[in-house]
């Protein structure tokens, strides 16, 4: 009778001292686990042996990025995701140090035995082809940087458009009450960063790490600006170049295959930098505060979008995830929205404005997981199975991680002062927010039914 589910099942909870929060599925039919929570699939002998040998999100993330793992039919991965977040905190678990003696005491020989029932016992399978490899050369040196942004932005831009939705705009939106859809949060978001900066016709404007040249774009369109885009991603500006040329603003739109660092021709009247500080390091983060200072016109403004962790407890080294530094962001550095403003301020900036976007990133993250879904098998055919795994899995975690407050994403406004401290900014926010582009948003229409989507689970719901 199959029943080895039960034994991992039982043998898991022995070893840990708490139940698990999801049901299991093991390769010989058998099912275990908490009644009406969400089921994994352990497809092989593989998967237990990539979770024995790298336990934690590292290890799930490999054994369902190769296959080794699935969702049951009628599994929603959000639900997945979240059992796991919360277990992962339980003070017990967090507390949970197995030391030699639990592996030969009892409850560790039980265990043993159950995984050599199960044959799981083994060599450490080789990572998925989709892991990256450490770069060689010093971290967030100029040429580590650009194999690492390669790794996460040259995967093609039809994969991007496919999942980004036409705007092209790879950081959170911005939900208005009248924001019905995607592509209208976007542009919002858009106007909004051109708003803060104070564009005006004849400024000219630097865009760090410009993406696919959405904002240089809208800012020449409607705020009549000159604009330079910098981004060390070859398929971006290939992409971006396209866009502006198609758009008729090559006379006043530049895109750079550059490194900010490599950025020489100032002064700009604003610099943008959205989604891209995550990047730098904070090594590296004097570096890029005092270039962009010395890149800003006195009464200039800068606007620093950036995703940040929450701050660490006393005593506690800050790990990045494993499975988002080895699968998506190689390198990425998150730090506290205090940190960031405190290097801004080192480097001469005054800082006015600080807003939080965190729950537009959650809903922006399920926008765009949802798209994936759609368009499962095109996303397949495009990046291969195990990368559009990577995404879908690292955008829901996402949209969980921000909804929860375990991550956020702040905009910070910062000027550089004249020599005599002015900073030329209204005397209040709604004065300086006031300036809206005139277009009027694009409305999507409603979302395709899914296609066969090949991962066997429910499709997310926005």
């Amino acid at each position: 009778m199959a029943q080895l589910a039960r034994q991992l099942v039982e043998a898991l909870e022995g070893l840990l001292g708490v139940p698990v929060p999801l049901r299991v599925q093991a390769w010989d039919g058998s099912v275990a686990g908490p009644p009406g929570a969400p089921t994994l699939v352990l497809r092989n002998r593989r998967a237990l042996r990539r979770l024995l040998w790298q336990p934690g999100e590292l290890g799930l993330a490999r054994a369902y990025v190769s296959g080794d793992l699935e969702l049951a039919p009628g599994t929603d991965l959000y639900e997945v995701l979240t059992a796991v977040a919360h277990f992962a905190e339980r003070p017990e678990i967090r507390r949970l140090r197995l030391r030699p003696a639990d592996v030969v005491g009892p409850r560790g020989r039980r265990a043993v035995k159950a995984l050599l029932r199960a044959g799981a016992l083994g060599p450490d399978p080789s990572p998925p082809a989709e892991e990256a490899r450490a770069a060689p050369g010093r971290r967030h040196s100029r040429s580590r940087d650009r194999a690492a942004i390669s790794h996460h932005y040259d995967v093609g831009n039809d994969f991007y458009g496919l999942v980004l939705g036409p705007s092209m705009v790879y950081s959170c939106a911005y939900w208005e009450p009248a924001a019905k859809s995607l592509e209208a949060a976007q542009e919002a978001k858009l106007d909004l960063i051109c708003r803060k900066l104070g564009l005006r016709p004849g400024m000219r404007l630097l865009d760090v790490g410009c993406g696919w040249g959405s904002l240089v774009l809208h800012a020449a369109r409607h705020y009549g600006v000159t604009a330079v885009g910098v981004s060390i991603s070859a398929e971006q500006v290939a992409l971006a170049r396209a866009r502006v040329a198609e758009a008729g603003l090559a006379d006043r739109v530049e895109i750079r295959l550059q490194d900010y660092r490599e950025v020489l021709d100032g002064p700009f009247d604003a610099i943008s930098s959205v989604g891209m500080a995550e990047h730098v390091g904070t090594e590296q983060y004097r570096v890029y505060a005092e270039g962009l200072y010395r890149l800003l016109a006195p009464g200039g403004r800068l606007l620093n979008h950036q995703i940040a962790r929450r701050p660490s407890h006393p005593g506690e080294a800050y790990r990045p995830s494993p499975f988002i530094d080895r699968y998506v962001f190689p390198d990425g550095e998150l730090s506290p929205v205090g940190s960031t403003v405190a290097r801004l301020e080192e480097a001469g900036f005054e800082v006015r404005d600080v807003e939080s976007l965190r729950e537009h990133y959650g809903l922006t993250l399920r926008e765009w997981v949802a798209n994936l879904e759609a368009r499962w098998a095109e996303a397949v055919r495009l990046v291969g199975r195990g990368r559009a795994r990577v995404w879908r899995l690292y955008m829901a975690a996402s949209a969980l991680a921000f909804e929860e407050n375990r991550i956020g994403v702040n905009q910070i406004l910062a000027v550089r002062t004249g020599p005599d401290g002015a900073s030329q900014l209204p005397a209040s926010r709604e004065e300086w927010l006031l300036r809206r582009s005139a277009t009027t948003p694009h409305q999507q229409g409603p979302a395709a039914a899914p296609a066969d989507s090949d991962f066997g689970d429910r499709p997310s719901v926005r």
